[in-house]
């Protein structure tokens, strides 16, 4: 039942996203060479989209450049799906869901683990001290999710099954509300919803990502995509690897960027960029196999209906 749905609410996102991007995608098709790059609220690519170093490089290619805003990273890749864009990026859970449900997604980099970028938080008055604590818990995640894979690890290193604790299905909004509520024990999450909490809260941290789980984020492109346009899939790589290069160098003034876009005060969003990683990398043996292992986490918990392969989709430096 848990796998139909979460298959079911992949395959959903195709109406949302034919939606969402219906302008683009027709301004897109008037033009003979374009990009179509989906990105969500907070990350490299909304840095890339506002610097506009982009467009000129493609510009002298013959190709033009259209951005197409996604609110989370299964409707992005399910727009990479139907053809609807070209390259976007995600965390380590939507694409295993995606490749699961045979989309022809092609991973072609990766930023470095950001571990501390996730963590199971709890009131600050909280008994628990623990991870062993949640035991008899009610604990509060995104189903599926980077934190999801967290949870499952933390636990186990702690000598907790997951079935001795109760999962509670939440997005970030709802999950923050029941947290402040005291309607769970406690809150698996990433950033900035993260260091929002702990801002605004003063939320403790049980534990985050350190010797846990690695906690990337992935570029991808679609296949079809990536066969044809190899060389433009490097210029978007390069360019995002220069934002990238003056991101870790003034992290107050991304914050002071990004803040009207994602709608969170710029305090909280240095404290996020802070736990972030920096540097695009290509896919290499090492994070093809710990992407594996998430997989087949997933795989066990009923999530995804099928054992996948990394390797199948992951495009690795010079092949």
């Amino acid at each position: 039942m848990h796998t139909r749905r979460s298959l079911a609410k992949f395959a959903l996102a195709a109406s949302a996203v034919a939606t969402l991007i219906l302008a683009p995608l027709a301004s897109a098709q008037a033009q003979e060479k374009v990009v179509r790059i989906g990105f969500q609220k907070y990350g490299k690519l909304v840095l890339l989209k506002s610097k506009g170093s982009l467009e000129p490089k493609l510009k002298e290619l013959g190709y033009t450049v259209t951005w197409t805003e996604f609110p989370a990273g299964p409707q992005l890749l399910e727009a990479l799906n139907v053809g609807a864009i070209d390259f976007g990026n995600t965390g380590e859970a939507p694409p295993i869901f995606a490749q699961a449900a045979g989309a022809p997604i092609q991973y072609v980099a990766y930023e470095p683990p950001a571990p501390k970028g996730e963590a199971i938080l709890v009131p600050k008055d909280s008994p628990l001290k623990t991870v062993a604590d949640l035991k008899g818990k009610k604990v509060a995640l995104n189903k599926g999710s980077n934190v999801h894979y967290l949870l499952v690890k933390a636990l186990e290193k702690a000598g907790v099954k997951y079935s001795e604790i109760t999962p509670v299905f939440l997005a970030p909004a709802d999950a923050r509300a029941a947290f402040e509520k005291g309607a769970v024990d406690a809150w698996v999450i990433w950033d900035p919803f993260q260091a929002a909490a702990e801002v605004a809260t003063q939320a403790r941290t049980l534990a985050d990502g350190t010797g846990t789980v690695s906690n990337y984020q992935f570029y991808f492109s679609s296949q079809k995509f990536i066969g044809s346009n190899p060389k433009i899939v490097d210029v978007v790589l390069a360019q995002l690897s220069e934002v990238d290069g003056w991101a870790k160098t003034d992290i107050k003034a991304v914050a002071e960027q990004l803040s009207p876009s994602v709608g969170l005060p710029v305090p909280v969003l240095e404290l996020a960029l802070n736990r972030q990683s920096y540097g695009i990398k290509p896919i290499n043996d090492q994070v093809i196999a710990e992407q594996q292992q998430v997989a087949d986490t997933f795989f066990s918990l009923g999530l995804i209906p099928k054992a996948i392969k990394i390797s199948d989709v992951a495009k690795k430096s010079g092949s």
